[in-house]
């Protein structure tokens, strides 16, 4: 049977517990925006076919992994097979900025030497008169990180579709480098194993 996508990556979401991963992730896949979601225990599972210009079609699986300190044992284990990783702070709380280097320090001495893709995201932007944290301060931290940044908003929408495409065409673009840590789809189907609960929050 053929495979309904070209390629397919694992995207990890990491960013203090309360920053929106949950919220970007869901207004992503199910477009809608939920209040309160709760926090995510350990690592939540998730994917989006996306169709680019050039007909090519990728298979995103988003691993949405819990912010708390207790749970990090669990999210360090999904590092090491990820193809790219979405840093995200809240613009409203400092300390999950100043938090973001710590993050991608982890990933970078647990997946070395397989490069990975970075993006920087300033969630909440939708609250400007409580933001803590410059666009030009978040711009210059992805520029150390040599990452893109970009603000966004689960509650209105604001540069979801625009971020996540771009991540897209830049693993793609990665895969076409032949680099070893990109899938090509192939008859088989998937090497993750998903629980029938996962396949049933999947997206696509």
């Amino acid at each position: 049977m053929a495979c309904a996508w070209d390629f397919q990556f694992r995207v990890l979401l990491l960013g203090d517990s309360g920053v929106g991963k949950t919220s970007l992730l869901r207004w992503y896949t199910e477009g809608e925006f939920t209040e309160s979601t709760g926090q995510t225990v350990g690592v939540d599972f998730c994917c989006r076919v996306v169709e680019l210009e050039s007909g090519e079609k990728v298979r995103l699986q988003f691993w949405d992994t819990a912010g708390q300190e207790r749970y990090r044992a669990v999210t360090r284990s999904y590092y090491r097979n990820a193809a790219g990783v979405i840093l995200l702070f809240d613009l409203t709380a400092r300390s999950s900025f100043e938090n973001i280097f710590e993050w991608y320090q982890e990933v970078i001495d647990r997946t070395r030497p397989v490069p990975l893709l970075f993006l920087v995201l300033g969630t909440k932007n939708d609250l400007q008169d409580h933001r803590l944290v410059t666009r030009e301060e978040g711009q210059r931290l992805a520029d150390d990180l040599k990452s893109p940044y970009l603000e966004t908003s689960a509650r209105t929408g604001s540069n979801i579709s625009a971020a996540l495409s771009l991540l897209c065409r830049e693993l793609l673009k990665a895969a076409r480098d032949d680099r070893p840590d990109m899938e090509k789809c192939s008859p088989g189907g998937l090497t993750v194993e998903e629980s029938a609960k996962q396949r049933k929050k999947c997206a696509c």
